[in-house]
């Protein structure tokens, strides 16, 4: 009688987090719907440093995090107009809530970068484009970390109208100044991997100044990196470059909306934990099939547990669970199946939110460039 242990024991450990106050950017959401933890989201891979802040601001992991230049397998559809929401947790799983510590006090941006195979084109190096900052807002007396933690770590984007269709990294940004006085400024981030679907294919018309390279875009000497928030002199100065908003509509260049070719969730998974999905195994009328079915699931199992992020593999167990119930028909001698064929499991990831913030550049631009204008005029005047 052939047997499969569970693949949990010594896995779990491999996955356990450690909460030490950073932050890692986890789970992505379209228009308030999850597109599940880790989904279409670059991240560090290491559990035990996930949350841990980039250790070069000169290296390739400034562009998407540790690790970031590796693409995932699942880039998720999107149209212009839409809201995108970054979710950024002190425990990557979610098995405390939190999102960074109050001390880590500073500024927030979003860039963006379009790539022609999102397989195999590099994060890391030129064509980012800044859409949105913010660092202290006079109005509140806070700055924007504080803000994330007000919105339990939520940051909600509206993909700008002028961006043309193809695949795009959108890479949220945090800078905790809390050490910036003693030369550590500590930034966090990571990429989500989008398709902007629609019918404008036109280049953008970029101004020079505007399109950056990352790493490169900060340096260790400017100003918004050496800040001291523990006697600071406003305006602060943000770092990196302008932001970008055209001013004009999109081009439509396209007879028909450009679809998302490669790269989307397969419709016949029957459930998904980040960038896996376990599909059915092979029906089966005999011993010999039952038992074949019963290790192809286990195997789907394996690479469940190997692909699963720091945001958890709470539906690999999901899986496993289903791989015991062929285990045990098999041992029971109902070579008949696989049982609840093709039947959905439940995902048991944590709850989604039950309210979101509004869209960080919706109906402020004016007033931020204004606020920029004032920055640097006091710093390098």
């Amino acid at each position: 009688m052939k047997h499969f242990p569970r693949y949990l024991v010594g896995i779990a450990a491999a996955l356990a987090t450690i909460g030490d106050a950073h932050t890692a950017f986890t789970t992505l959401f379209i228009d308030d719907v999850s597109q599940g933890d880790g989904t279409c989201v670059r991240m560090s891979m290491n559990p035990q440093t996930c949350t841990y802040p980039i250790a070069d601001i000169n290296s390739n992991d400034m562009a998407c995090g540790a690790g970031g230049n590796q693409p995932v397998a699942f880039t998720c559809p999107a149209s212009t107009g839409q809201r995108l929401t970054f979710e950024w947790r002190s425990w990557p799983d979610a098995e405390q809530p939190g999102s960074i510590d109050i001390s880590h006090k500073g500024p927030c941006a979003v860039y963006a970068k379009q790539v022609q195979d999102m397989t195999a084109d590099s994060a890391a190096g030129p064509g980012w484009i800044k859409l949105w900052d913010e660092g202290y807002d006079d109005s509140s007396g806070k700055w924007c970390t504080e803000k994330l933690i007000d919105n339990n770590g939520l940051l909600s984007f509206d993909i700008p109208k002028f961006l043309p269709s193809g695949y795009w990294l959108f890479r949220p940004e945090l800078l905790a100044l809390h050490d910036a006085d003693k030369g550590d400024p500590q930034f966090y981030t990571g990429c989500a991997q989008i398709y902007i679907e629609g019918d404008n294919t036109a280049a953008l018309d970029m101004p020079a100044g505007y399109s950056v390279s990352i790493p490169g875009y900060v340096q260790a000497s400017e100003p918004g990196l050496n800040f001291n928030i523990y006697a600071p002199k406003f305006p602060y100065p943000m770092p990196g470059p302008r932001v970008y908003a055209s001013t004009g509509s999109a081009s439509t260049s396209s007879k028909e909306a450009q679809k998302q070719p490669k790269g989307l969730v397969p419709s016949n998974y029957l459930i998904k934990n980040a960038n896996w999905v376990g599909v059915e195994v092979a029906e089966y009328s005999t011993e010999a099939g039952c038992w074949e079915s019963s290790s192809a699931c286990y195997d789907q199992a394996q690479k469940c547990y190997d692909s699963a992020p720091p945001s958890g593999g709470i539906n690999c167990h999901v899986w496993e669970d289903k791989c015991d119930g062929i285990n045990a028909a098999c041992s029971a001698g109902n070579f008949e199946g696989p049982p609840n064929k093709g039947q959905k499991l439940q995902s048991k990831e944590p709850a989604p939110p039950s309210s979101f913030p509004d869209a960080v550049n919706v109906g402020n631009s004016k007033k931020l460039r204004m606020r920029r204008a004032r920055a640097k005029a006091s710093w390098f005047s």
